[in-house]
């Protein structure tokens, strides 16, 4: 499969229904730009030596216990999403694809592509784990067509060059949340104002 195969039918047929199905947030968070067992590879996690890895790496394995914290997140927003107002919420791994036949950054760029919404979330977790990283990729090849689809949202103790390069490069929507329900309220709030864009004509629909 290449990028190109990845399609809004492709992602809807991987997902469950939901009242919006052809509605498409794409949630991108930390958990997914350093995969553990992409880094491991035939390894086992115990015959790792931590001291040896980059620190970036250092850092993902002795703290490997908040991207699980994270992803968690997501998967309660996205959850929350896909039940009021049933927006079709995802994320990346939701879709099945293969990071051999396509890596990780591709597929956010092509999710990206295909969405209604794509929302950058960045949890407070000390260190942002490659999600600056990633959402830079989808912003240089996006920006300039989907900017305001996308929205950047993170916690309020939170600040990185990232968050200040999405508005000032890009001109992206950044804002802040201070819980999780306010996580997902915004979330609902842009996508709404989207979806109204979409159907009054001021943005054309994607389907």
């Amino acid at each position: 499969m290449a990028d190109d195969d990845i399609s809004r039918s492709h992602i809807r047929s991987a997902l469950g229904s939901v009242p919006y199905d052809g509605f498409l947030v794409y949630l991108m968070g930390p958990y997914k730009s350093f995969n553990l067992e992409y880094v491991l590879g035939d390894a086992e996690r115990d015959d790792v030596d931590v001291a040896e890895l980059p620190g970036p790496l250092r850092r993902l394995f002795r703290n490997s216990d908040r991207i699980d914290e994270a992803q968690a997140t997501l998967r309660r927003v996205q959850g929350q999403l896909r039940a009021d107002p049933g927006l079709n919420a995802f994320l990346a791994v939701d879709v099945g694809v293969d990071t051999a036949d396509v890596d990780a950054a591709t597929q956010s760029v092509a999710f990206a592509r295909e969405s209604n919404v794509s929302v950058f979330v960045v949890p407070r977790l000390g260190h942002n784990f490659g999600v600056g990283e990633e959402a830079g990729m989808v912003l240089e090849r996006l920006a300039d067509t989907h900017r305001e689809r996308m929205v950047f949202l993170h916690d309020a103790d939170v600040t990185s060059e990232m968050i200040r390069a999405a508005n000032a490069r890009w001109d992206l929507r950044v804002d802040t949340y201070e819980n999780e329900a306010e996580l997902v309220k915004r979330v609902r709030v842009f996508s709404a104002d989207v979806m109204n864009r979409e159907l009054h004509g001021d943005l054309d629909g994607l389907d």
